[in-house]
């Protein structure tokens, strides 16, 4: 009977060994990559929970989780065993970087609710008023280069509305003079802008 004693004991599962996760992180501090992985078993779970409850977005939590442990990598070596425990210290990496991925989120979700998609133009309205006072100005210089007769006529047809024989009348000049020197003026101030027949 006392054979099968130890036979019996070997075949009971040896409960995994214990692991230092303050070791742990020491040896990460060192730049160790088999202690980092070590420590990623140990924790990923805990890390992705926290941050799952946090964001509640699983996808979320994911990309958190991976910032988490990439921020593990680059900064174990702030941590100090003799400050908290391992676990304490990457949870609490966990929970701030989770914080800051909802206000995060929260602040992108706000600026769109927040802009008006409705009211905005659909043109640049700055280059448009350039363009139109270039416009005004190189009208202004072409009419001034016309004669009296000619730029009368065109003010008066043009920017005030008037027909041939109104233009005639308000000018005391023959209805057929008026018409050709008018359109005299707009050939000369087609030229003058550079605009093509």
């Amino acid at each position: 009977m006392s054979e099968t004693a130890p036979r019996a004991l070997s075949s009971v599962p040896q409960a995994a060994p214990v692991v230092d996760l303050d070791d742990l992180l020491v040896q990460v501090a060192r730049g160790d990559e088999n202690a980092f992985a070590a420590l990623y078993d140990a924790l990923s779970s805990s890390v992705f929970g926290l941050a799952r409850r946090v964001v509640r977005n699983p996808a979320r939590a994911e990309e958190v989780s991976q910032e988490v442990f990439m921020q593990v990598w680059q900064t174990a070596g702030r941590f100090d065993p003799a400050r908290g425990k391992a676990k304490s210290w990457v949870l609490t990496l966990a929970h701030r970087r989770a914080v800051d991925a909802v206000r995060h989120d929260q602040a992108a979700t706000d600026r769109e609710n927040a802009y008006d998609w409705s009211a905005g133009p659909d043109h640049d309205q700055v280059t448009d008023q350039v363009m139109v006072k270039f416009e005004h100005e190189q009208v202004r210089r072409c009419m001034q280069s016309l004669t009296d007769l000619q730029r009368e006529a065109v003010n008066l047809a043009y920017f005030q509305g008037y027909t041939y024989a109104e233009v005639a009348t308000l000018l005391e000049a023959n209805p057929a003079t008026v018409k050709t020197r008018m359109r005299d003026g707009l050939v000369r101030l087609r030229d003058c802008m550079g605009v093509s027949a």
